[in-house]
């Protein structure tokens, strides 16, 4: 009876092993292919980082760019604005002209369809 409980447990143990070597082996599949994944995760990250990089370069440059250009296109805005100024004074003066001159002038033309004349009073 020992001699059948030490077969039997040797066989046991013979069974634990193979399972235990079989599934090692699957293990160590997993790890390979998780270090083959790790690997291309690398690449592509270190390939994005640098595009990024020259991304964030060329953006920089635009930049640079962009505010040479606004602050050359200042003084032209300024001189618009200047130029709007004026003629806000050019009107206004022209206006308290008009409303200081109390005659009113009618211009005479003909209505060509109608012959007819048409008055328009400027005030």
């Amino acid at each position: 009876m020992i001699e059948w409980s030490v077969t039997l447990a040797a066989i046991a143990f013979i069974f634990l092993v193979i399972f235990l070597i079989l599934t090692l082996r699957k293990l160590m599949e997993t790890i390979a292919e998780t270090k083959e994944t790790l690997t291309d995760a690398r690449k592509s990250v270190t390939s994005i980082t640098d595009e990024a990089e020259e991304l964030i370069h060329e953006a920089n440059k635009i930049s640079d760019d962009v505010k040479g250009k606004m602050e050359a296109v200042d003084p032209l805005i300024e001189s618009v604005h200047d130029v709007g100024d004026m003629l806000h004074d050019v009107t206004s003066s022209i206006k308290r002209t008009a409303l200081k001159n109390e005659n009113r002038k009618t211009i005479h033309t003909q209505d060509k369809e109608q012959n007819q004349p048409v008055r328009i009073k400027l005030k």
